[in-house]
């Protein structure tokens, strides 16, 4: 079934511009946040990164044909200060601990390395759009630190979308303290109606193709004035703090 998903995302992406021309934006975003080095996309899905970033290693937990390696976002399979990106797109809150991915991102980057995220954000306004409309459900009840065992049950697209504005609004103070390593450089809302209207990864669209260029422009000059209210999108940037030579 999870094969099946992204087959059928992959194949509405071929199909639709509209899609096209927002995750362009998205990518042309992290690409300008990432370092020189290698690197790693945790959740690559569909493999759309590497038409933007031709060099990185896409991975998912789901085999796929165009991915270069198959494993899970918390135990990954490289050593100690080997990377110097880790990017993953609407992929974070999808992850069962989310603890175990921090903890492997840190012991993976090297230093001055960083943590690129793209994912939903629940803002008033987007939270009745993911909470009545979109398949996932928002717990904001939850504890995005909690630790504990992995079910055996569950499966690749189970999420909770609430995640990634629990880890970096209420619980910002605690993730700090729980990895004192890492250092914010970006925090945005972003994405203000344009996905929504796009449909997303549905068949439907209620933006024209030819429009989609000018609304992202107007959009993005909204996003710092009403991201914290409308914005459908978190976008984080992490660093990993270099080491200080004692004097």
């Amino acid at each position: 079934m999870s094969e099946e998903i992204l087959q059928g995302h992959r194949e509405i992406w071929q199909k639709k511009p509209v899609l096209k021309a927002i995750y362009q934006d998205f990518y042309d975003r992290i690409v300008r946040q990432v370092i020189p080095g290698t690197t790693l996309e945790i959740g690559g899905g569909t493999g759309n990164l590497k038409e933007y970033l031709p060099e990185v290693i896409s991975t998912d937990i789901i085999a796929s044909p165009w991915l270069d390696c198959i494993c899970d976002a918390q135990s990954l399979p490289w050593k100690n200060n080997s990377l110097s990106n880790i990017v993953a797109i609407d992929v974070l809150h999808h992850i069962e601990r989310p603890i175990r991915f921090f903890q492997e991102a840190v012991r993976l980057l090297h230093p001055g390395g960083r943590i690129i995220l793209l994912d939903p954000a629940i803002t008033p306004f987007s939270w009745f759009f993911y909470h009545f409309i979109h398949e996932e459900p928002v717990i904001l009840q939850a504890n995005p630190l909690e630790e504990g065992p992995l079910s055996p049950h569950r499966q690749p697209f189970d999420a909770n979308q609430a995640i990634p504005t629990l880890l970096f609004g209420k619980y910002k103070g605690a993730f700090s303290k729980a990895f004192p390593d890492l250092h914010m450089i970006e925090n945005s809302f972003m994405s203000l109606w344009c996905y929504p209207l796009s449909g997303g990864f549905k068949p439907w669209s209620l933006i024209p193709s030819f429009g989609i260029k000018r609304i992202l422009q107007l959009e993005k000059k909204l996003e710092p004035y009403l991201g914290q209210l409308f914005g459908f999108r978190l976008f984080v940037v992490l660093e990993k703090r270099e080491i200080k030579n004692e004097v």
